[in-house]
């Protein structure tokens, strides 16, 4: 028989987990969902697979649970730093 869990179930299994693991900072199941949301956007995913994994009607709910991230924001470079790399390969040819 497959039936939904029970909302309180899965808050009871989460809070577990966490004592189990040391996690003493204040987190919620909504934090998990957003830190999955967040780390596949991350990884490449395509925010309408994550809008169907999340179960989103619409794209905009997702993107609620996206932000920028310190680690995307790194990868950016402007046009000057691309044509400083740009010369210092040409110098080392």
């Amino acid at each position: 028989m497959n039936k939904p869990l029970n909302v309180r179930s899965i808050q009871h299994v989460f809070e577990r987990a966490k004592r189990l693991a040391g996690v003493t900072k204040p987190t919620t199941v909504h934090t998990l969902r957003h830190s999955f949301a967040t780390h596949l956007l991350e990884e490449g995913t395509d925010l309408r697979y994550i809008q169907e994994l999340l179960g989103h009607a619409s794209s905009k709910t997702t993107e609620i649970y996206t932000h920028v991230s310190i680690k995307d924001i790194r990868r950016i470079k402007s046009p000057l730093d691309r044509m400083d790399e740009k010369n210092e390969e040409e110098e080392g040819l």
